[in-house]
């Protein structure tokens, strides 16, 4: 099973990720942890994204790209995983067609979770409260400030991967905004119907 998690932030693709993880057995590939483990294995791709981190740029999309192909072939993703945060933009997307048709796979779907921009912002603001009254640190991107401007970088970068996905008979939408249990139940449906249809 590979999947994709796509929504803005705040939309609950972590949470939901960690379940599929439990219940399926199957990685869940962040962009940010594939990063982290490259340099600390020190793969080739992993020292020249240090060299760029050290130097306070960004990871350019042919670093990321490597670095998520070389994650690709790991056994325990073998079976399948979930991409969350990943593909960010279309050039990413297409990056991930190559690699996955360079081993024969396909994506099964990419799962869209459906969200209210406006409670979307209250979401985020009870989670920052909740870790503060359990004594866990606030993400430092758990404020209105900085939500709206990574809201604003979604909408622009990584929004228009809906209509692409859709466009190819991937994308399946979720209503963000119930239960995260009932979110959970609509993800396994889908899941389900995917399974019956292979």
């Amino acid at each position: 099973m590979r999947l994709i998690l796509l929504g803005p932030p705040g939309a609950g693709k972590g949470t939901q990720a960690q379940r599929l993880v439990e219940k399926h057995g199957i990685p869940q590939l962040s962009t940010g942890d594939m990063l982290r483990a490259a340099v600390a294995a020190q793969t080739e791709v992993g020292k020249r994204a240090k060299a760029v981190m050290d130097a306070g740029e960004l990871v350019s999309d042919e670093i990321v790209n490597a670095i998520v192909a070389e994650r690709f072939d790991q056994p325990d993703a073998a079976k399948g995983f979930i991409l969350d945060g990943y593909p960010r933009t279309l050039a990413q997307a297409d990056a991930v067609e190559v690699m996955l048709r360079d081993r024969g796979v396909g994506l099964d779907a990419v799962v869209e979770l459906v969200v209210d921009d406006k409670a979307l912002v209250g979401r985020i603001l009870k989670r920052a409260e909740e870790a503060k009254a359990a004594g866990q640190p606030v993400r430092k991107d758990d404020n209105a400030e900085v939500f709206d401007e990574r809201l604003r970088e979604y909408y622009k970068k990584t929004a228009p991967l809906i209509g692409y996905y859709h466009a190819k008979g991937k994308l399946v939408g979720v209503d963000g905004m119930a239960s995260i249990d009932e979110v959970t139940q609509a993800i396994d449906q889908v899941l389900a119907r995917i399974a019956n249809t292979v």
